[in-house]
């Protein structure tokens, strides 16, 4: 139990104390409010003299239990959370920061403030934040699919093979898949607005040069570059919205944050299809270009840092400098030999290297865990069967037996597309539900009567429900399409694999961030790499293997691989808890 600070009256910390079951809900609310203002007075009177660490919570280390009740239940007399608080329905006071002392590039150009903590803002901020997230997900699928339905166009244009013609689609998936890591790496101590600012804008500047591309090896290549840049919100978006959301709201937000990414899916092959028919494929890069600019703007004006880890870091690295140049005023009188000056130059620049090069490929390393990589194995064989999809629908509907012209096929995306969008809807709530019956049926209950999650348990019904729907949406595409069945069955067959992989995703990515408390982003990142690095396979092989064995074969193959992966649910089921208590010892260890 927490030591009572000086200024808190004993007794009032034991009355404030909330029980559900006694129906004192507005007393309690009551001595809370007094509590907390003379608390919040007593902390802001000395923000100035001290560190900005102090107002921070710790990471989740307790199994998917809520940042903020483990930082409640910290026996530190010093702690700038109030233990009681999150208990009651009353949104906390947000500390804001000081605009000198705010975090991340332009931030000064922010409308919405900085907060010592980001879960105190309120709801209609936390929801802001998101839209602002979801909509620059948007950015990298949209890159990847707005070119779909003019992939012929830009072979005739360019005189290529189709083959090659994918790897501008394929390679940009590659990119999506190994970039994140650098930028998740740098978001943990550069901050998330700061990642996002650059990457924004250098994708601007991509999709300007692709626009202006001379030939088809310039146009894949600054493709490439503009789908690294634009998965900086693949890696770190799910970190943000795991830095202002507490545990037992975040499948809804997630699933917020989800649309984003599948809204992307479902229009750009559509606006594609329209641009490249009505102005040629290249309208499709001008598109990107100002919808880029229109994130950028978002994003400087919208999105404080809210990465208060980053935050400690700055503050951190500024004491030390100030300290360090006030310490070393008089040594820098001394004499230094110029192989020592070399040393120490060399020493700082192959500190610098490794930051910028070595460390991000670090983030690999969290494939040793067993919970981190069976998940991330079985979001990825859906991923890659999505593009195995993609490539199929435009290479198999605009040619006999159907002929669809260019936005024909682009609006043949909205079916999958529109099941994403359904699942990403139920599927958040639906998991929130679970994961409370979870673990009210299990009695996790802490002292303060919150209960506690686990990561487990979004893997549920739900994942069941979507290892049943995956694979038979996959035979059933591929053989309606082999045998030119009215386009209607080969779709419905889509709707269905799009409810069922986004249960999937939503589940695998929350857990990701449930179980690396503190490496949220680097999860995520993770993730991404591997399954974008599927996807690239599987854009890559997909023309060639429907050429040689035909949308059938193909997509039966790919069925029964997903239905074999089913057995990772129960799995993870039986094992996921023993391994993350392995995987924080030696999280730890590597700390």
């Amino acid at each position: 139990m927490d030591h009572p600070r000086k200024d808190v009256p004993l007794p009032d910390l034991h009355t404030a104390v909330p029980v559900e079951s006694t129906g004192e809900e507005k007393q309690i609310a009551h001595d809370q409010d007094e509590e907390h203002e003379e608390h919040e007075e007593s902390r802001q009177a000395s923000l100035d003299g001290k560190s900005a660490g102090r107002f921070r919570s710790p990471s989740i280390t307790n199994h998917g239990e809520n940042p903020d009740e483990k930082h409640m239940a910290s026996e530190d007399p010093e702690s700038g959370r109030i233990d009681l608080q999150q208990t009651s329905t009353r949104t906390p006071s947000v500390i804001e920061v000081p605009m000198a002392s705010r975090s991340g590039l332009f931030a000064r150009f922010s409308l919405v403030y900085e907060a010592q903590e980001p879960k105190h803002y309120p709801r209609n901020i936390k929801w802001l934040i998101t839209f602002w997230i979801s909509i620059a997900a948007m950015v990298a699928p949209m890159g990847s699919s707005i070119i779909l339905p003019a992939l012929t166009d830009i072979s005739m244009d360019f005189g290529a093979t189709p083959t090659i013609t994918n790897l501008s689609v394929a390679l940009y998936m590659l990119a999506m898949a190994i970039f994140p890591l650098w930028w998740s790496s740098f978001s943990e101590t550069g901050g998330r607005r700061t990642v996002y600012v650059i990457s924004f804008t250098l994708f601007v500047v991509f999709n300007i040069i692709a626009a202006l591309s001379s030939s088809i090896g310039m146009f894949i290549v600054f493709r490439l570059l503009s789908g690294g840049t634009s998965a900086a919100v693949q890696a770190v978006g799910a970190g943000t919205i795991a830095d202002i959301w507490d545990v037992h709201e975040r499948g809804r937000a997630m699933g917020i944050f989800y649309l984003g990414p599948l809204c992307g899916p479902l229009l750009s092959p559509v606006i594609g299809g329209a641009l490249s028919q009505g102005l040629g494929w290249r309208s499709t890069q001008w598109f990107q270009v100002i919808f880029g600019g229109v994130v950028v703007i978002g994003i400087i004006l919208c999105l404080p840092e809210t990465h208060i880890h980053s935050a400690i870091a700055v503050h951190s690295r500024t004491t030390s400098f100030t300290s360090s140049t006030h310490q070393s005023v008089r040594p820098t009188l001394t004499r230094t030999s110029t192989r020592q000056s070399v040393a120490l130059k060399t020493k700082k620049y192959a500190s610098l290297a490794h930051r910028i090069f070595i460390e991000p490929l670090t983030i690999t390393k969290y494939l040793q865990f067993p919970a981190v990589a069976l998940t991330i194995t079985y979001a990825s064989i859906a991923f890659g069967s999505l593009y195995f999809l993609n490539i199929s629908v435009e290479r198999t509907f605009s040619r006999a037996p159907y002929d669809f012209s260019t936005i024909i096929v682009g609006c043949l995306y909205m079916f999958n597309s529109a099941g994403y969008f359904l699942a990403s809807l139920l599927g958040g709530p639906w998991v929130d539900h679970i994961m409370a019956r979870e673990a009210r049926t299990a009695g996790r209950i802490d002292a303060r009567g919150k209960l506690l999650f686990r990561p487990e348990d979004r893997m549920r019904e739900n994942v069941w429900v979507a290892a049943f729907l995956m694979p038979a949406a996959l035979l059933w595409y591929g053989w309606t399409a082999e045998y030119g069945i009215y386009f209607l069955a080969p779709m419905a067959a889509n709707f269905v694999f799009g409810i069922g992989s986004m249960l999937l995703f939503g589940a695998a990515t929350t857990m990701l961030t449930e179980m690396m408390p503190g490496r949220a982003s680097n999860g995520v990142a993770l993730n991404n790499c591997v399954r974008n690095i599927v996807a690239f396979i599987g854009t890559f092989l997909s023309e060639p293997l429907i050429k040689a064995i035909g949308n059938g074969w193909l997509f039966t193959i790919l069925g029964i691989i997903s239905g074999l992966a089913a057995v990772i649910i129960p799995i993870m089921r039986r094992c996921g808890e023993r391994w993350r208590e392995r995987m924080d010892i030696k999280m730890k260890d590597m700390d």
